[in-house]
């Protein structure tokens, strides 16, 4: 196992997630639940979740807002993914996603939108970073059915 990459965070179930119970896994981290790209980013792999499940892949996304913000976007959205609650950043860190962004005129120290693929033993197969929302989840599963 690469522990490197291996980590446990609490879940929208209210349950810890641990990934190394859930590999081979794709995991996406985006800035903020119920933002309009982060939503779009969302329902694309909802509506593509059968397809990674056919490829043997789990899908997982990550942010730091919490376990009750997860619920409701979860809900709202009818998402059928784990969303899990980084607040304390330390996956996003051994991830290396935090970075220095531009908000409105202001610097300030946010997620990077990256999606990062994980095999069966939790080595890191491919990496995307700072990812334009449109046509990304497609191209994840394209790899991800490349590789079956």
């Amino acid at each position: 196992m690469n522990a490197q990459y291996l980590f446990t965070l609490p879940a929208d179930s209210g349950e810890d997630f641990v990934t190394a119970e859930h590999l081979p896994l794709v995991v996406y981290f985006y800035p903020k639940d119920s933002t309009p790209g982060c939503t779009t980013e969302a329902q694309g792999f909802r509506d593509n979740i059968d397809a990674f499940k056919a490829a043997g892949y789990t899908v997982v996304g990550i942010s730091r807002d919490s376990v009750k913000s997860h619920q409701n976007f979860v809900c709202k959205q009818e998402l059928n993914f784990p969303l899990l609650s980084d607040k304390e950043e330390t996956v996003c860190k051994q991830f290396d996603v935090i970075k220095e962004k531009n908000m409105y005129g202001k610097k300030v120290m946010g997620i990077e939108r990256s999606t990062f693929v994980l095999g069966a033993d939790g080595a890191l197969l491919k990496e995307w970073r700072k990812v334009k929302v449109a046509g990304h989840v497609d191209e994840v599963l394209a790899f991800v059915q490349s590789l079956a």
